[in-house]
């Protein structure tokens, strides 16, 4: 079966929806089929079932870059189209999906207007033009025959078919590495860092608690104020390659976020995978994927709550990686292929 996936996030970038691509796409190869990838062009070096979209700048976000237009004709025959964003190249794939009549799939990653605030700066102008974004998308998804979430909670005008992007188990398992070991007692964090992240919260702990070592993972337009705020017990790095990932979150004895914007927290559950508690706020979609077995969830803005369970994880012994097998990607393709009709 030949796959198109039709993307607005991709290399050399690094966030939750160019892993899940290259996740699927791998293991969608690995079962014989033919995945390509059809993405705003970059310094990415493409191989040959890579097809960059011309693109521009993103004056908000300088990873995203903004794809413009490539002829339908230029792409090659495709039994599914697969989107994973609303923007240009999402509306390209599902032009395709309608010209050709082929299965179109979409796949919602990110509650976009979430983020409008960062870009935009004024609570009231982002509210504005996040209202505008949703109704925009509720057609978009509409349009497509099957909608896919990690979540069933995805605040959309349609009942999407829950799919958790999932965790690469082989991958994700407990690594012994001195380059992260510490004899202190570590937290930490690995993610993008932006206002509805709430990275600020562990600063926070971290201030309270000088006897703990933090190590916070990650890049994005807010992590200049927080580095300038941060105590002295808080390392600040930037995205590690994915390869290291495993090394990282073994080496911590409780992973923490305290976002109110993931649709999955994919690195929650790696680092469970992994061994590592993980201590979340009490907001979707933690309240679904975290619970006494992999970790402890706090209420939101609550310090002494939060620190309630970091020190809940940092003395218990859970299995975590087994409280995760429900997780596996290799459930999540099998799920796929059933969606696309493979037979």
């Amino acid at each position: 079966m030949n796959i198109g996936f039709f993307t607005d996030s991709y290399l050399p970038g690094i966030d939750g929806v160019t892993y899940t691509i290259r996740a699927w796409r791998d293991r969608l190869e690995d079962r014989g089929h033919e995945v390509y990838v059809v993405y705003p062009a970059s310094s990415h070096d493409p191989d040959e079932r890579e097809i960059p979209v011309p693109s521009l700048p993103n004056p908000f976000y300088r990873q995203y870059r903004v794809p413009t237009y490539r002829r339908l004709s230029t792409l090659p025959d495709l039994d599914v189209v697969h989107c994973h964003g609303p923007a240009s190249t999402g509306l390209m794939g599902r032009r395709y999906a309608k010209k050709r009549g082929v299965t179109s799939v979409y796949t919602h990653h990110t509650p976009v207007e979430d983020y409008f605030v960062q870009g935009l700066k004024l609570q009231s102008l982002a509210g504005i033009a996040g209202r505008a974004y949703v109704a925009y998308e509720n057609r978009f998804l509409q349009s497509f025959d099957c909608v896919t979430a990690s979540t069933s909670r995805i605040r959309r005008n349609v009942t999407p078919r829950r799919l958790p992007v999932g965790i690469e188990a082989d991958t994700f398992r407990p690594v012994a590495d001195s380059r992260f070991a510490s004899d202190e007692p570590t937290v930490g964090y690995s993610g993008r860092m932006t206002r509805k992240k709430h990275v600020g919260e562990l600063l926070r702990l971290a201030d309270r608690r000088p006897d703990l070592r933090f190590e916070l993972v990650g890049e994005g337009p807010v992590r200049d104020d927080l580095e300038r705020g941060a105590p002295a017990n808080v390392q600040f790095r930037d995205f590690l390659p994915r390869e290291d990932l495993p090394a990282f979150y073994s080496a911590l004895d409780v992973f923490v976020t305290a976002s109110t914007c993931d649709t999955l927290g994919l690195s929650t559950l790696e680092a469970n995978a992994c061994g590592t508690p993980v201590a979340a706020a009490d907001v979707p979609p933690f309240d679904r994927t975290i619970g006494d077995d992999n970790g402890a969830r706090f209420e939101h803005g609550d310090l002494d709550d939060m620190e309630r369970a970091v020190v809940d994880c940092l003395e218990g012994d859970r299995p975590t990686r087994e409280a995760v097998e429900e997780f596996s990607v290799e459930r999540t393709i099998d799920e796929l292929e059933e969606i696309y009709g493979v037979s």
